[in-house]
């Protein structure tokens, strides 16, 4: 699969088919790409948490909100959650801030999980108190992003954006449409 196809089918899934598990052997093939990402300063202030028990991911679900734009959509139902999630962790004992460390990281995970058959959605709306709380993270670390990972059970659609639109919908059929920018639009021309 060439780069371009990865980066298209990489797409933020917030359905999945519950039942279907990622084995924890994956979820650490997935995060050594992470360990091999650019770091700033090289300090690789980055760590990982792994849930891929039913019984470990329903403590991260509920501190998790799912889509912004989707106001009557409370997230994924029972059945159609993920069966796995990768917290990102900025230990702070290493550095006070993160930069864009973990942005890089997420991708290269995401990527790799595209790779292996699975996707995924980059969440950073948590309810880090509790998620802090409820899963015992020592103070010295800080949650910077969670990564929900499953078997994808909907269809992303990537359509041009409309007269500025740029919010995600879904259609009757549950298909999930993401507006782009042209890249004409992109590419400032001085």
């Amino acid at each position: 699969m060439s780069i371009k196809d990865l980066v298209i089918k990489t797409r933020s899934y917030r359905r999945f088919d519950e039942e279907y598990k990622i084995e924890y052997k994956t979820l650490e093939s997935l995060i050594s790409l992470a360990r091999l990402s650019a770091s700033g300063a090289n300090r690789q202030p980055l760590k990982y948490l792994i849930f891929n028990t039913s019984e470990s991911c329903e403590k991260v679900f509920p501190t998790l909100s799912w889509a912004g734009y989707l106001k009557e959509w409370p997230g994924p139902d029972k059945g159609e959650r993920p069966s796995a999630y990768i917290i990102i962790l900025g230990d702070k004992n290493i550095a006070d801030s993160f930069g864009i460390d973990h942005g890089i990281a997420a991708q290269n995970i995401m990527l790799g999980a595209t790779e292996a058959g699975i996707g995924g959605c980059m969440i950073s709306s948590i309810k880090r108190d509790v998620l802090m709380e409820e899963i015992g993270i020592p103070e010295n670390f800080e949650i910077l992003i969670v990564l929900a990972l499953g078997k994808p059970v909907e269809k992303v659609v990537i359509d041009d954006v409309n007269q500025g639109d740029i919010k995600y919908w879904r259609d009757d059929s549950k298909n999930h449409h993401v507006p782009k920018r042209s890249l004409n639009e992109l590419i400032i021309r001085l």
